[in-house]
């Protein structure tokens, strides 16, 4: 059986405890920031993915787009948006075909990290005139 012998300490010293403590205080301050990251990162998600739904939800308010074009803007929460559109040149001619309008519908945000901007294009089709009106 092997004694301990008796000018030799058990044990740890002190400069192994403050070592030790030095490595755990770093590793939970990286482990806090990859967590604090994380989170900023799901924020920033979710209003991006805000964003895009105000856009859709602003195109899905109009089957078409009135021959003299769309423009309008409005506020919603914290993002502001904007809608405008320009005739879309095609080759095709045919009067079963509408024409199209390129709409582009823009919202703006600020955020801690400054000032951010979703655009969003599509092509709808012009509304046609009502039957009767002079042309």
């Amino acid at each position: 059986m092997n004694r301990p012998r008796p000018g030799r300490q058990r044990g740890l010293s002190l400069l192994e405890l403050l070592v030790a403590l030095a490595i755990m205080a770093f590793s939970l301050g990286m482990l806090y920031q990859a967590t604090g990251g994380a989170v900023r990162n799901v924020e920033d998600t979710e209003l991006h993915q805000r964003a895009a739904l105000l856009a859709q939800s602003v195109l899905n308010s109009r089957d078409s787009v009135p021959p003299a074009g769309w423009t309008e803007s409005g506020r919603f929460a914290a993002f502001s948006w904007q809608v405008s559109s320009a005739a879309f040149a095609t080759q095709v001619t045919s009067p079963n075909v509408p024409a199209l309008q390129q709409v582009r519908v823009l919202v703006d945000w600020s955020d801690r990290r400054g000032p951010h901007q979703l655009e969003l294009n599509t092509l709808m089709p012009q509304a046609r005139p009502a039957a009767g009106a002079a042309r």
